[in-house]
């Protein structure tokens, strides 16, 4: 899960970001419209976290730029005021939920857990994929019964095909989905093939066809057509 988290406070912003930062969650930050907007037009998220009062502009500014640029991300409002009409108001403009400050991280992350799951998987619990079975509250994974050991991006990356089952992937958005704003950092995204490589033969030894497509010239894609 990669995640746009958009909050002025410093200190909350950081304990939200270490707390939901874990091997296979991908948590970028902005502090202000202006950094909020691009990264927006830059990159894609899967849900993004929204104060609604910021420095520069407010949180519905965002949440108007967002539904513009990326309907099918998941939005989670977090502000201190708790108006009846400020809630009314982000629900109609398409936001998710709407926690009020201040909250428990855990019930934030619980929060994320439920849009993930309603915006990438009807809501399920179980997630399955032909032979392929994912359970994402304990990140176990099945092929015809047999427990599949993954690595943490191993897991990520199945997640994400199966979430976007059908669009062909590039290496480029599979490596910002993995690993953030540190892909700026890498040289190359030749470890991008590497996972995919160990992921594809990890499930097709266990028993599943192999799903996996390559699209020379473009990128991947998760399918079962042709299988």
């Amino acid at each position: 899960m990669k995640l746009l988290i958009v909050e002025d406070e410093h200190e909350l912003l950081t304990n939200i970001e270490t707390y939901l930062t874990r091997g296979d969650v991908v948590c970028e930050t902005a502090s202000s419209f202006a950094s909020a907007r691009d990264k927006l037009i830059g990159f894609s998220y899967d849900i993004v976290v929204l104060d609604l009062m910021l420095p520069d502009g407010d949180g519905f500014s965002v949440l108007r730029l967002l539904k513009d640029v990326q309907p099918e991300t998941g939005v989670l409002i977090i502000s201190a005021k708790n108006a009846l009409d400020d809630k009314i108001k982000g629900l109609e403009l398409g936001a998710d939920d709407y926690l009020t400050k201040p909250f428990h991280l855990p019930e934030l992350n619980a929060r994320l857990k439920a849009i993930y799951r309603r915006r990438k998987f009807q809501g399920r619990d179980l997630i399955e994929f032909g032979e392929i079975i994912i359970q994402p509250d304990t990140h176990d994974v099945f092929v015809k019964d047999e427990e599949i050991p993954l690595t943490v991006k191993e897991y990520e990356l199945l997640l994400f095909f199966v979430a976007n089952k059908g669009r062909v992937l590039t290496k480029q958005t599979i490596a910002e989905h993995l690993w953030g704003d540190n892909v700026d950092l890498l040289d190359s995204f030749d470890f991008v093939y590497q996972h995919i490589k160990n992921l594809r033969k990890k499930i097709t030894e266990a028993g599943s066809p192999d799903y996996i497509q390559t699209i020379y010239g473009l990128g991947y894609k998760f399918t079962d057509r042709g299988v």
